[in-house]
């Protein structure tokens, strides 16, 4: 029980970043749709769920390459979510006259990707712990 315990807070920190993205990505809806809502859950928590894995199976042969790098990866995702949102809001002008809520999902899926790097950095914290994975992704996942 207490490993439980202690995954579900690990998730519950790791989510935070998808959760505050996921609040901006709601806010910009004019119309909240079912289906848009579930899009964004499966992408932020599927992806939550998958870093981890991929971390475990990375931290089991090139722990000290991914760890060097990892927060260069981050920075360089986020900037160019950053410039795309700096760019979109200079063109939203003709946007603005339709008010409606497009879903991209290639920003989307970048976003997943961002806001679950932390998720990569723990998977390979996981793999050198032995903690058992498939809990561990569920349990993040699912958080």
């Amino acid at each position: 029980m207490s490993l439980f315990i202690e995954i579900f807070l690990i998730g519950v920190g790791l989510s935070m970043d998808a959760f505050a993205v996921s609040i901006c990505k709601g806010l910009s809806m004019k119309k909240i749709k079912k289906r848009d809502v579930f899009i964004i859950a499966l992408f932020f928590g599927g992806f939550q769920a998958l870093m981890p894995f991929i971390g475990w199976f990375l931290g089991k042969g090139f722990e000290s390459y991914i760890t060097s790098i990892d927060h260069w990866i981050a920075f360089i995702l986020l900037g160019i979510i950053g410039g795309k949102m700096l760019i979109d809001g200079i063109k939203a002008e003709d946007d603005e006259e339709t008010g409606e809520f497009k879903l991209d999902l290639k920003e989307l899926f970048l976003l997943a990707i961002a806001t679950s790097i932390d998720a990569l950095a723990v998977g390979i914290t996981f793999a050198f712990l032995d903690y058992p994975i498939v809990e561990c992704m569920s349990i993040i996942g699912c958080t």
